[in-house]
């Protein structure tokens, strides 16, 4: 009842980019030559001609500059890591002192990302902690 999907190879969907792109035939000559619907014709046409550029790229200074870059970012990773850690240490321990280390006129940093920094609970930055009352049973 239900027909198998086909799966086309690469090599035939080229073939048939490459004739599209030639232009000799039209799209409904070439689906019915290869037996695949019109717009996949297009689309592989449209895929071929965007991706060849790419074949004829000099990838050589594309991955130096690259690999220079990554280099580059996981030192800075590196170092922004030991400051986090090495700030931690150094901060108070009391949710009431921590309080004190939010800037909510901060122009970059919102108050929910300096309290996940610091390591306080954002709601008790904008209400200090209450005594519990004992629980009454009616």
């Amino acid at each position: 009842m239900f027909r198998k999907r086909r799966n086309l190879s690469a090599a035939f969907k080229a073939k048939v980019a490459l004739a599209a792109a030639r232009g000799d035939k039209t799209t409904a000559e070439l689906s019915s030559k290869y037996g695949v619907h019109s717009s996949r014709v297009t689309a592989w046409k449209k895929q071929l001609l965007s991706g060849a550029p790419e074949l004829f790229a000099d990838g050589r200074t594309r991955r130096d500059e690259s690999s220079v870059d990554e280099e580059e970012l996981y030192e800075q990773i590196g170092r922004l890591k030991m400051e986090v850690e090495w700030l931690k240490k150094k901060l108070p321990s009391s949710a009431k002192e921590l309080r004190r280390c939010i800037d909510p006129e901060h122009s970059e940093l919102s108050i929910a990302c300096q309290c996940k920094h610091v390591g306080l609970a954002r709601s008790s930055w904008y209400s200090p902690a209450v005594a519990k009352r004992p629980r009454i049973w009616p």
